[in-house]
């Protein structure tokens, strides 16, 4: 694992928490009623976390390039997220239908990289290692995240320009994932080189099987020695 993955990590678990964070942000100042909007907005978030680590057993195929398209989707949905919540405050009457949907697809989305990150890196660690690796970096994004939220950001920026520049961030993480993972992460690619090493070593095998084993032609059995001999009793006869 390389300085640059170590990096991705601490990036999509900061980005996640902030776009959170902006999401309940939002909410309570157009809403109101704080408690309720960030209580509610961070219990969607880690159940959607839930769902998509749910959803990761059934991923299958070349897992890092899935990875990058995720890191892509999380940048789109969340760098617009707190525009598109403005936007449908003034215009709209879907606030909150928009709220929590964008919540569950980034937490989804969020809740699946783990899993995939522990996948991708488990050929060069071992199990408990690979697990200590990323969420260490994923929780120290977490702490990154929540103090640079509202001491820089929120002040500095604003929530719009905020959550476009973590989008940025975002989608530029995904550059040094893409050249820090395998290019091929699939059980499929495994299992088929797997089958191929085990085809090669029966060809090889084959030829040398082939001659410790007695011909059919040149064997002789018992039922083709015996007729001769009745034939050479009964002319003798």
């Amino acid at each position: 694992m390389t300085i640059a993955l170590f990096l991705s990590i601490l990036l999509v678990a900061a980005c996640g928490l902030v776009y959170e964070l902006i999401a309940g942000t939002v909410a309570s100042y157009l809403v109101g009623d704080s408690v309720f909007q960030f209580s509610t907005v961070i219990g969607t978030y880690l159940f959607a976390m839930g769902i998509g680590s749910f959803l990761s057993r059934f991923v299958r195929g070349n897992l890092a390039r899935l990875f990058v398209r995720i890191e892509l989707l999380i940048a789109v949905v969340g760098g617009f997220s707190s525009s598109a919540l403005f936007v449908a405050f003034a215009f709209t009457q879907g606030f909150q239908l928009l709220l929590y949907l964008i919540v569950l697809v980034v937490g989804t989305l969020v809740g699946l990289e783990i899993p995939l990150l522990m996948r991708l890196v488990k050929d060069r660690y071992q199990f408990r290692d690979a697990v200590s690796h990323v969420l260490t970096f994923d929780y120290l994004g977490a702490l990154f995240a929540s103090v640079l939220f509202p001491l820089v950001l929120v002040p500095r920026l604003g929530l719009i320009r905020s959550a476009l520049f973590f989008g940025i961030v975002n989608a530029s993480s995904r550059c040094g994932a893409r050249a820090s993972l395998p290019s091929r992460s699939s059980g499929r690619v495994v299992f088929k080189s797997r089958v191929s090493r085990r085809s090669s070593c029966c060809r090889w095998r084959s030829p040398a099987a082939r001659g410790s084993m007695p011909s059919p032609r040149t064997t002789s059995t018992p039922t083709t020695s015996f007729f001769p001999a009745i034939r050479r009793i009964s002319t003798s006869s």
